[in-house]
């Protein structure tokens, strides 16, 4: 992999706010955080195009006790079966749930699964964390 060095020119505010959030993040220089910022964005694209194949979690945490929830929880799931490749389940308390569940599949649909999911009855908060296959990155 050959190296390309090229310059930025930035406020000094800025360059002094970057460097005190890459030291607080533990970067030992800016080219590392700044290789992990372009990646980030270049994930971002990958999952806005909607048709790549994309890999992500959801996470969701819910009152087990609500009407019905389980059922329409694990319908969905088995209804998205051939995206979901892994899920995981633990018990908060005597009445909540967390799950996390591992999707792959293209953004569109993975996001789709998600929007399902998160906004089903009973619900209380989710999230999707989109990431990469790595596939494509460096």
């Amino acid at each position: 992999m050959a190296i390309t060095r090229f310059g930025i020119s930035l406020d000094r505010e800025l360059l002094k706010n970057f460097d005190r959030l890459i030291a607080r993040k533990g970067y030992t220089n800016r080219s590392e955080a700044i290789r992990d910022l372009i990646r980030d964005s270049l994930v971002q694209d990958e999952w806005e195009g909607g048709n790549k194949e994309t890999i992500g979690t959801i996470t969701i945490v819910y009152a087990h006790d609500t009407k019905e929830l389980t059922e329409v929880l694990t319908d969905l799931q088995h209804h998205f079966y051939t995206s979901i490749v892994s899920t995981l389940h633990v018990h908060l308390d005597e009445h909540n749930c967390l799950e996390v569940l591992v999707v792959k599949g293209k953004g569109k649909d993975v996001k789709k699964i998600a929007d399902r999911l998160i906004g089903t009855r009973g619900v209380k908060h989710g999230k999707l964390t989109v990431t990469t296959t790595g596939k494509e990155l460096l």
